[in-house]
């Protein structure tokens, strides 16, 4: 698992700790988790010396949670090291440690073709993964996160979650796949997508990973 310290990263790691299919999860961070767990295996790694440091590794599957925004990267090009380049790295990391699926957060509107610089670089990071030839590719594809808390503040996206619950039942048809979301239902989301057993590349918006979220565990 690449991003447990994150939003997402972190209310997923909760919920696989307790899903009854995994006897261990390896989350690989830049700095400690600060947390304890019979199945928890917390390896500190450097992401630019991921290939030497994680060679011999073996997975079965592989989350990645790894994102950052144009204002906290500071630049364009950072932006895209992180959000295309690394996350790149850690599936090719994954594909040659046998990762027989991946799982992906990308962004709702994610288009290679896009306008938008942000949602530009989510399509070509998902175009990147998906041609490592993962058996199975899951690409969670959310709207703007609600719930939880980032250790960093973003302004616009606090105001944000606070309107997005009325502005939700605003937006039908086409427009669910941009609705806010609670990050704990991305995560139950994210869980369930390996008990799926589907193959090939798989895109995730609202309406799919709300009924994902509901599935119970085995």
């Amino acid at each position: 698992m690449f991003g447990a310290s994150g939003l997402v990263g972190r209310a997923l790691l909760d919920v696989l700790l307790t899903a009854p299919e995994y006897a261990r999860i390896t989350a690989l961070t830049r700095r400690p988790l600060g947390r304890e767990h019979p199945r928890l295996a917390n390896r500190i790694v450097a992401f630019d010396r991921l290939e030497a440091q994680l060679a011999g590794v073996a997975c079965q599957e592989a989350f990645c949670c790894l994102g950052t925004t144009l204002a906290q990267a500071g630049s364009e090009a950072a932006f895209r090291a992180v959000d295309h380049d690394t996350v790149l790295r850690v599936a090719g990391v994954a594909r040659r440690a046998g990762a027989e699926r991946f799982v992906l957060v990308s962004a709702a509107g994610a288009d290679p073709a896009a306008k938008n610089f942000y949602l530009r670089v989510k399509g070509e990071a998902e175009a990147a993964v998906a041609a490592l030839g993962f058996p199975s590719l899951d690409i969670v594809q959310p709207g703007l996160l609600l719930g939880g808390a980032r250790a960093e503040s973003r302004p616009l996206e606090s105001l944000g979650r606070l309107v997005m619950p009325l502005v939700n039942p605003l937006l039908g048809g086409e427009r669910k796949a941009w609705r806010g979301m609670d990050v704990a239902v991305l995560a139950r989301a994210m869980a369930a997508l390996p008990r799926s057993g589907r193959r090939g590349v798989n895109r995730y918006t609202w309406e799919a990973l709300q009924r994902l979220a509901a599935k119970p565990q085995r």
